[in-house]
C-alpha cells in the first residue's frame, strides 16, 4: 500500500498532464479513503469506477485517463494490473476511431515492448516520446494524432518495467532507445530522431545521445542526472512513492547498482541540442543535477518554472515551449510552427495557477520542498 497523501500529491501532475479538469480530479480524489487493494474506497477502486463511467458514456479517451490513474504509480497488485489492462483497451478503442495511430509490438534484445505510432514513413524524421517511471505510453500517445502537421513520424513507448514494457529497469537499459531505432529502421528516418522524454526518460535519452548519432536532439523535463542516484542525504528526503516505484521497476534496490549516474564526460559527449525544463522547487531531482546539465552540456536551452517536479502548474506553456524549441532546432518553419510560437507568446501573458489537490505545505507528511534555483532561473531568461 502507498501513502494516500503522496498518491494525491503526485497524481495531480499526471492528471494535469493528461488534460483532466482540476475540478474533476478534486472530486475523484475526495472519494479516495485508502490504498487497500480490493477496498471499495481504495485509490484504484475509485479511479476505476470513474473510468468505467466514462467508458459507459462512450468516451474512451477520458476512460483511458482515469484507468491510467487507477494503476498509478505502477501495477504492483492484481487490481492495478487490471486497471493497466483497462487503460490499454480504452486507448485502443479511441485510436481505432480514425486517429491514424497504429499499435506496434516489437521484439528487442532482452525482450519486447509495445508502442503506439503514427505517420511512419522512411521520408519522415522520427519523434520518440518516452515517459518516466510512473507514466504509461497512453498518457502521451494522443500527441501522435497531431504530428502530421509537423511532417514527423512518431512513436510513443515506455521505460522498462512501466506499463506493457516487461523488462527490468537497469543501468544497462540505456541501450533500449538504440535497439528501438534499429528496429524502426526502414519505417522512418531514424537517422534524424528527436526524443521527447521527461524525468527518467530524459536520463535515458541523454545517455543514448552521448553515443548514438541518430539522436539529433533531446527535449526533457527534470531528468535525474547524478546526485539523485548518489547523494544519500538527498535520497533520504525522497518521497517513499518515488523510491518504491524505482525499486519495483528494477526488481531490487536500484541505488545499490553502480552505473546510474551520468558523468560530466558523458554529458559533454552529448553534442546535439538539448532543451530542458527545470522546476525551481523540484522535490525529486536535486538542484545539483540541474547545475551539472548547465555546466557540461555543450548545446543546451533551459526553461525554469517556479514549481515542483514536472511543473504541474505550467503544463501548457511547458509543452508549447518544448515543441516550439524542437521545431526551431530542426529548422522547421511553416504554419504549424508559427502557430506554436503564437500560442506560446499568448500563454506567457497568462499567469498560471498552481494545480494541486491541496497546498503542499498543509500536509506534514507530504514530500519535502526543495530550495529554488534562482541562478538557473535568471540564466534561462536569456536562452
Amino acid at each position: 500500500m502507498h501513502s494516500v497523501a503522496e498518491l494525491k500529491e503526485f497524481a495531480v501532475l499526471h492528471a494535469r498532464g493528461q488534460g483532466m479538469a482540476a475540478r474533476d480530479v478534486r472530486r475523484i480524489l475526495a472519494k479516495v479513503g485508502n490504498d487497500e487493494p480490493g477496498h471499495p474506497d481504495s485509490w484504484t477502486a475509485v479511479w476505476r469506477r470513474a473510468g468505467d463511467a466514462e467508458r459507459d458514456r462512450h468516451r474512451p479517451l477520458r476512460a483511458c485517463r482515469a484507468y491510467a490513474m487507477a494503476r498509478f504509480p505502477y501495477a504492483g497488485d492484481p487490481f492495478r494490473a487490471a486497471a493497466q489492462d483497462d487503460c490499454v483497451r480504452a486507448f485502443d478503442a479511441w485510436r481505432r476511431a480514425g486517429t491514424g495511430i497504429e499499435r506496434l509490438e516489437l521484439d528487442l534484445p532482452g525482450g519486447g515492448l509495445a508502442a503506439w505510432a503514427s505517420g511512419l514513413d522512411t521520408g519522415r524524421p522520427l519523434l520518440v516520446v518516452l515517459g518516466g517511471i510512473v507514466s504509461v505510453k497512453e498518457q502521451w500517445a494522443p500527441l501522435l494524432a497531431r504530428l502530421s502537421a509537423f511532417g514527423l513520424a512518431g512513436v510513443v513507448t515506455e521505460l522498462p518495467g512501466v506499463g506493457e514494457h516487461r523488462r527490468r529497469y537497469l543501468p544497462a537499459s540505456g541501450r533500449m532507445l538504440s535497439d528501438l531505432l534499429d528496429r524502426l529502421a526502414g519505417r522512418a528516418d531514424v537517422a534524424d530522431t528527436s526524443v521527447l522524454a521527461p524525468s527518467f526518460g530524459g536520463h535515458l535519452a541523454l545517455r543514448t545521445a552521448a553515443h548514438d548519432p541518430r539522436v539529433r536532439r533531446v527535449l526533457t523535463v527534470g531528468p535525474p542526472v547524478a546526485g539523485f542516484f548518489t547523494d544519500r542525504a538527498w535520497r533520504a528526503r525522497l518521497p517513499e512513492l518515488t523510491t518504491r516505484t524505482f525499486t519495483h521497476l528494477a526488481g531490487t534496490d536500484p541505488f545499490a547498482a553502480p552505473g546510474w549516474a551520468l558523468t560530466p564526460a558523458e554529458l559533454a559527449a552529448v553534442r546535439v541540442p538539448v532543451a530542458a525544463v527545470l522546476s525551481g522547487r523540484d522535490e525529486i531531482i536535486p538542484a545539483a543535477d540541474a547545475v551539472l546539465l548547465r555546466r557540461n552540456l555543450p548545446d543546451a536551452r533551459f526553461r525554469v518554472f517556479d514549481d515542483v517536479h514536472g511543473s504541474p502548474g505550467h503544463v501548457t506553456e511547458m509543452r508549447l515551449w518544448l515543441l516550439h524549441t524542437m521545431q526551431r532546432m530542426r529548422g522547421a518553419g511553416g504554419p504549424a510552427t508559427e502557430a506554436l510560437g503564437l500560442a506560446l507568446a499568448a500563454r506567457r501573458l497568462v499567469r498560471p495557477r498552481r494545480f494541486a489537490a491541496a497546498p503542499p505545505d498543509d500536509r506534514p507528511d507530504g514530500p519535502p520542498r526543495a530550495e529554488p534555483l534562482p541562478a538557473l532561473a535568471a540564466a534561462s531568461r536569456g536562452r
